[in-house]
């Protein structure tokens, strides 16, 4: 099961000049949209996600199954505004590990959007969907109620174990999203607000292909637009 961490260096003038005129910059200045737009333009069906921006200096990070000669045969007939944004003149990639040994232990970092989608209306934060069903809400906390999902994401199919984690940064925040096209066919654009929480912590390996589907998948909603990749560092790193 081939899986590899590609990099690349957007350039962030040229990156907030396409978003701008995209409309695809959210309110809160949030890039997810725009570079799972970028990505989509610059490789087609072989768009790698998940996906992190870091920052400026950091660039972007992705997983993907596609070997960096198949992205690179793809990206060539990528527009020079779309090529400049994401910087794909500095695109490399790397294989990651095909076996992952059992237990072993590893330090992540995620970002994630912990949301439910009721049967009926818009998705909600799960803190607070959570401390409404509730019966003493009160005793309930952020971050403990983020990170019992957490762990509970990380454990299907026994991928791996949280041995500790805590939340790192939170905040609200908006993102852009397009809703399915209506009769003429247009998509409307609209800025649904919720939970943007990072979490860093260690984690002990499971089943090793379930590891690697995890990795390929990401944690939670949102993965296609900036949000779900595990990030991984040796354990002494944490």
């Amino acid at each position: 099961m081939s899986l590899y961490l590609l990099h690349c260096s957007p350039d962030p003038k040229a990156l907030t000049a396409w978003a701008t005129r995209q409309r695809l910059l959210s309110p809160d200045g949030d890039l997810g949209y725009a570079f799972h737009a970028l990505l989509s333009a610059a490789f087609g069906e072989l768009a790698p996600k998940p996906f992190r921006y870091l920052d400026a200096r950091q660039g972007l990070l992705a997983y993907t199954d596609q070997p960096l000669s198949a992205l690179r045969e793809n990206a060539a007939l990528a527009t020079p505004d779309v090529e400049r944004a994401l910087g794909l003149d500095s695109l490399t990639a790397r294989a990651f590990p095909e076996i992952w040994r059992k237990d072993q232990v590893l330090a992540f970092e995620v970002r994630v959007r912990p949301i439910v989608r009721p049967t009926k209306g818009p998705e909600r934060d799960l803190f607070q969907y959570t401390a409404e069903q509730s019966e003493a809400p009160g005793t309930l906390n952020r971050e403990g109620v983020y990170a019992d999902w957490l762990g509970r994401k990380f454990a299907e199919q026994d991928a791996a174990e949280i041995s500790q984690a805590s939340m790192e940064a939170f905040r609200l925040s908006r993102v852009i999203r397009r809703a399915g096209p209506d009769g003429a066919g247009k998509r409307k654009t609209y800025t649904p607000y919720g939970p943007d929480a990072i979490f860093k912590g260690r984690l002990r390996v499971g089943d090793s292909d379930a590891f690697t589907r995890l990795l390929q998948r990401g944690i939670g909603r949102h993965r296609a637009f900036g949000f779900g990749m595990v990030l991984l560092r040796p354990a002494h790193s944490c």
